[in-house]
């Protein structure tokens, strides 16, 4: 990954970096440590503007992407006292046909592997929801399962 430098006499110096997606992302900093930021199709078109940072702004955002707050890992080889399972977040489509049925009726344990351990509604949190529980569209399920069980829980609740 090629990152390409250019001076800008008075004003700072540009930094252009190709996109795996296509275009350009550049941020040109200013002497004063203002950031702004574009993409651009290509490193010699014009781009739009998507960002304005002051300079206290855009040292907290490079913090960000660096992985200071947080470092993001490959799921895929994480190593976890879960064996084969990881827990993520399934959205209920608003029209599912999860919505307005029980966990026991929409029958997500048998149908995909998967085991609802809460459920987000808005920002309520129920634990541990018990077969009665009723689904409503919108609401985030935490499930745990291996990849292929989150997988079928995610069509399933698309249906």
């Amino acid at each position: 990954m090629t990152v390409y430098e250019t001076d800008l006499p008075g004003v700072g110096r540009k930094f252009d970096l190709d996109l795996d997606a296509g275009g350009v992302a550049s941020v040109v900093v200013h002497h004063d440590g203002r950031c702004e930021l574009y993409r651009r199709p290509g490193r010699d078109g014009s781009g739009e503007k998507l960002l304005d940072l002051n300079g206290e702004e855009a040292n907290k955002l490079g913090s960000i992407l660096e992985g200071a707050y947080f470092e993001s890992v490959n799921v895929d080889a994480l190593s976890a006292p879960l064996g084969d399972a990881i827990i993520e977040w399934v959205e209920v489509a608003e029209g599912s046909s999860f919505d307005g049925t029980t966990l026991a009726e929409s029958e997500i344990k048998r149908d995909t592997g998967a085991t609802v351990i809460a459920v987000q509604r808005g920002e309520e949190t129920v634990s541990n929801p018990d077969a009665e529980f009723e689904l409503a569209g919108g609401d985030l399920l935490v499930a745990i399962g291996t990849h292929e069980e989150q997988a079928a829980l995610k069509e399933r609740v698309q249906d």
